[in-house]
């Protein structure tokens, strides 16, 4: 399998934590995971991702390097959303997305209403 890992924006802690709970009741599993924290390092993805259920089918060490290549081709990016999360305060967490690029194209091809 081949992942992407991508910082996809600041959330209210309450709202993250509702789509979590959404995400579980769907009786399908996804390749698609969404991780919140209140740091922007990557110590504290890389402690998100070890927390990936074991059952999940992800191959941990590939999701690991995805990951820490991620975070060392963007640091600019990484800065960036290191200060919006800080300019949005502590009840807020700093959302990324780890995928499957299948699933993600899945996904995305489902919320344009295609079927290819």
């Amino acid at each position: 399998m081949k992942y992407t890992f991508d910082i996809v924006g600041v959330s209210p802690v309450l709202y993250f934590f509702n789509h979590q709970q959404h995400s579980l009741e769907q009786s399908q599993p996804q390749q698609i995971e969404y991780l919140g924290t209140d740091t922007c390092t990557l110590d504290a993805f890389l402690e998100s991702v070890e927390a990936f259920p074991a059952n999940g089918g992800w191959n941990l060490d590939q999701v690991i390097e995805t990951v820490v290549e991620f975070w060392l081709n963007n640091a600019e990016g990484i800065q960036y959303w290191k200060t919006r999360l800080k300019d949005a305060g502590r009840d807020n967490l700093l959302v990324a997305r780890v995928a499957d690029i299948k699933a993600l194209q899945a996904e995305f091809e489902s919320l344009l209403g295609k079927n290819w």
